[in-house]
Parts: C-alpha cells; structure tokens; sequence
C-alpha cells in the first residue's frame, strides 16, 4: 500500500530552487553575492556569498570549480573549491568534489572519493566565524605589540 506507513520522520534537505546558472564555458573574475539557489558549471574567480537567505543553495557540477572562500548556508559540492568553505546548513560533498582548503560545516554528507586537502571543522554556530576579525574587532595579538 503507498501512502505515510514506512516514511522517515526525518527532515529530508530541500534545496533552494536555482535562480541562477553559471554555464560551461563562462568564466566569472570577482566577487559574487547571490540568493536562492546557484548552479555553477563555470569557473569563478573569487569570493561567494549570500547575505540574508538561509534557504540558500550554491549548486558545484564536476565541471564547476571555484578559486575563492565560499559562504553560503548549503553547498553541494561535485566540482572544485581551492578556498575555504563555510556553511551554516549542510555540505554536500559528492564523489568527485575536490576541497583546497577548510571546510566549516555544521552537517556533512561525503560520498567516496570525494577529496579534502584541508581540515573538517564542525560549528555549531548559525554563522561560522572566519580567522580573521571582522566588524572592527582587533587582533588580540596586535594589541600586546602596539
């Protein structure tokens, strides 16, 4: 019989719907601000990000890659990231996914082969914290050397 017996009360990820294509063939120099869901079968040059949107998806084929951090709440990963990747939802890391860099995750999926040159770091947090200071925080250690 179909219907409700036999399905998983758990929440199966819903990926934001793509707003946004980036094609095969189109090579991107700079840094990109998006919301909703992003596909990228291209290259970018720099950094990518989303303000404001929870719900968002940046979307990597095998043929994508991205040379810059990433900050995006969901990343689902089969192409190429040389940067670090920080992700308040999930990352998806598919079998042919190559990671240079660390990846700030708070859930994680990995299929074999998928390749981390790098470090897992799990937060908890709703917006990983970057190294560096931001918001004019000072460095601790340059306060001790002024």
């Amino acid at each position: 019989m179909f219907g409700g017996g036999g399905v998983s009360k758990s929440k199966k990820f819903k990926a934001s719907k793509i707003s946004t294509v980036i094609g095969h063939g189109t090579e991107i120099k700079g840094d990109i601000s998006f919301s909703g869901g992003l596909h990228l079968d291209g290259v970018i040059k720099g950094n990518l990000a989303t303000h404001q949107d929870n719900a968002a998806t940046l979307t990597v084929s095998e043929d994508g890659s991205i040379e810059g951090d990433v900050r995006v709440p969901n990343v689902i990963l089969n192409g190429v990231v040389v940067g670090d990747i920080y992700a308040s939802g999930r990352v998806e890391l598919a079998a042919k996914a190559r990671v240079t860099g660390t990846v700030y995750y708070n859930l994680l999926e990995m299929a074999m082969g998928a390749e981390i040159n790098g470090q897992l770091k799990h937060v908890n947090e709703s917006e990983p914290r970057m190294l560096g200071y931001l918001d004019g925080e000072k460095d601790p250690d340059e306060e001790g050397s002024q």
